[in-house]
């Protein structure tokens, strides 16, 4: 079974910057796409970026001009660059690759935006 290994999480003052990192366990050729959901403390999990086979992202609203996805070469790898963190964009953010053999998650990596 595929694993999605995510890094980069940490605690961050407000305006802050993080990047996140998304290593999947091996690569195969149907991906269609891999991207991250975030669930906030007492909140849904909710999708937040993705990037598609074809490299096009799609951004939620409120990150769309702070945020950027990118991935590797090889496939194998997304990379979140996180800027202007604010207070809300606190919480746990889990990497996601969907492909022929369906959608595989990680185990979250946990990003708080404080003073």
């Amino acid at each position: 079974q595929v694993q999605l290994v995510e890094s980069g999480g940490d605690l961050v003052q407000p305006g802050g910057s993080l990047k996140l990192s998304c290593t999947a366990s091996e690569t195969i050729n149907k991906i269609y796409a891999m991207g991250w959901y975030r669930q906030a403390p007492g909140k849904p999990r909710e999708w937040v970026a993705h990037i598609t086979k074809a490299n096009r992202t799609n951004y939620k609203d409120s990150v769309k001009d702070r945020f950027t996805l990118s991935r590797d070469t090889s496939k194998t790898t997304v990379y979140f660059q996180m800027n202007s963190l604010q207070p809300e964009d606190t919480g746990v953010y889990y990497c996601y690759r969907d492909s022929s053999y369906g959608r595989n998650w990680g185990q979250g990596t946990q990003v708080v935006v404080s003073c």
